[in-house]
C-alpha cells in the first residue's frame, strides 16, 4: 500500500527536516499512506481543510487517540454533542473581547517584566528565559490555579507531553503523564471549591475528572504551543535581520510577523483523526479506523495558496490563512490568548533589548508533532560585550 514517497519519509526525517519531502508528497500524492507512521498523511491544503472540518468522516473519538491516553476524555478527543459540552465554557471564556479584557494588562505586564529583568544580562537564551515563562505565567493565570509553584506546573506539563509524544511515535506512554494529570486534578478540585474562575464556571455542566482532562488540554496545549510559535517568532526574525529591522522600525508589522512565522513553522505539525467509514478519499482508498494524519505544515506552504510557500515575508498579504490553529470543531480556543502573549514578548524585546541578534549559530525548529527551536541563545547591546 505504501508508495516510494510514503516509504521515504521517516519519523527522523519528519522530526527533523521534512519540508522538501512534505513538498514532493504534496504535488504527487497529497493522501499518501507513510508506513513509519501507520496512517495517511494528507498534505494538500485544500484536503486538509476537508478533513478538518468532517467530524462525521474524520473523527478524533478513537480510543488510540494519543492525548485521551494520558489525560482521559476531553474536548480535544470528543465530537459532536458531548465535544461542545466540553469545549463550550472554555471556548466562551476565551473569546477574542475576553482575552483583551482580562488579559491584555497582565500579559503586556508580564512579558516586560521578564525581559527587564533580562536586560542587564546582554544575553539570553530565548526558549528557556522568555518564552517557556511567560507560558506557564499566562497559563496560570488563565487556569486560575492559586498556590501552584511555576516548577510543579512545568513538571506536570513536560511529563504529560513526553507521554503523548512517545505514543504519537508508537511507542508506550510510561504512565508518569497519568499521574501527572492525578497530581494535577487535586489542585483543580481545591482551586475550584474555594473561589470563582474559568475551571469554577466549567463545571457547571462537567464532572471533576471532565474538568481536569480539560485543564489539562489547556496546560500542555498552551504552554508547548505558546513557546513553540513564540521561540519559532524569534528564530525567524532573527535568522532574517533585514525583516527584523523592519518591524523594529514600524511595530505594526509585529502582528504580521507572527502570522507569516505560524504559516512556515506552526508549533503543532499536525492533527489526527479517524476514518468512520471505508471512502475514497484523493485517490486513496482509505478504511474505516485507518489513522488519518492532517499535516499542518505541509498546508501551510501549499503553493496553490502561498506564493513562493518557503520564504519568511513579512509583505505576505493572505499569511493569516494559514492553518496553524487547525478550522471546523477544533480549531485551537486559545488562539487569541496565544497570539497575544508572543506580541507582548516580542514588543517587550524590542524596545528593552537594542541590537538584540543571535548568539552563534543556532539549529532551526525541530520535532515530530510539536516544533521549535530547541534552545535560541541571543545578545543585545555592544557588539563586544567584554569592552567596556
Amino acid at each position: 500500500m505504501a508508495s516510494q514517497l510514503g516509504a521515504a519519509l521517516t519519523l527522523d526525517r519528519l522530526a527533523t527536516d521534512p519540508h522538501e519531502l512534505l513538498a514532493r508528497l504534496r504535488s504527487g500524492e497529497p493522501v499518501c499512506w507513510v508506513p513509519a507512521l501507520d496512517g495517511w498523511l494528507v498534505t494538500r491544503r485544500d484536503l486538509c481543510v476537508q478533513v478538518m472540518r468532517d467530524p462525521s468522516t474524520f473523527t478524533v473519538d478513537d480510543p488510540r487517540f494519543s492525548t485521551a491516553q494520558v489525560v482521559g476524555p476531553s474536548m480535544l478527543s470528543l465530537d459532536g454533542t458531548e465535544h461542545r459540552r466540553h469545549r463550550d465554557p472554555f471556548a466562551t471564556a476565551l473569546g477574542h473581547g475576553q482575552v483583551r479584557e482580562r488579559f491584555t494588562e497582565r500579559v503586556n505586564e508580564e512579558a516586560r517584566r521578564l525581559v527587564r529583568d533580562l536586560s542587564s544580562r546582554g544575553r539570553a537564551e530565548i526558549r528557556r528565559d522568555l518564552a517557556g515563562p511567560l507560558a506557564v505565567a499566562v497559563v496560570t493565570a488563565a487556569l486560575d490555579l492559586p498556590g501552584v509553584e511555576v516548577g510543579t506546573l512545568l513538571g506536570w506539563y513536560e511529563t504529560i507531553v513526553a507521554d503523548v509524544d512517545l505514543l504519537s511515535r508508537g511507542a508506550p506512554a510510561t504512565g508518569a503523564g497519568q499521574e501527572a494529570v492525578k497530581e494535577m486534578g487535586a489542585h483543580v478540585r481545591r482551586s475550584t471549591a474555594s473561589r470563582p474562575g474559568l475551571l469554577a464556571h466549567a463545571r457547571v455542566g462537567l464532572s471533576d475528572s471532565e474538568v481536569v482532562s480539560n485543564a489539562a488540554v489547556m496546560m500542555f496545549g498552551g504552554i508547548e504551543t505558546s513557546e513553540g510559535m513564540t521561540t519559532s517568532l524569534f528564530w525567524h526574525l532573527l535568522t532574517n535581520p533585514a525583516q527584523l529591522q523592519m518591524v523594529a522600525a514600524d511595530k505594526s508589522l509585529a502582528r504580521q510577523a507572527i502570522e507569516e512565522s505560524l504559516r512556515l513553522e506552526p508549533a503543532a505539525s499536525r492533527v489526527d483523526r479517524y476514518a468512520t467509514r471505508d471512502i475514497e478519499f484523493a485517490g486513496a482508498s482509505i478504511r474505516a479506523g485507518d489513522l488519518v494524519i492532517v499535516s499542518l505544515s505541509a498546508a501551510n506552504r501549499d503553493p496553490a495558496t502561498f506564493v513562493d510557500p518557503d520564504r519568511f515575508d513579512l509583505r505576505r498579504s493572505n499569511a493569516h490563512t494559514h492553518l496553524a490553529f487547525a478550522q471546523g470543531p477544533h480549531a485551537c480556543i486559545g488562539i487569541h490568548l496565544a497570539k497575544l502573549e508572543t506580541l507582548a514578548a516580542l514588543i517587550a524585546v524590542l524596545e528593552l533589548w537594542p541590537g538584540v541578534r543571535l548568539d552563534g549559530e543556532v539549529d532551526g525548529p525541530t520535532g515530530l508533532v510539536f516544533r521549535k527551536p530547541r534552545a535560541l541563545p541571543v545578545l543585545w547591546g555592544k557588539t563586544d560585550l567584554s569592552s567596556p
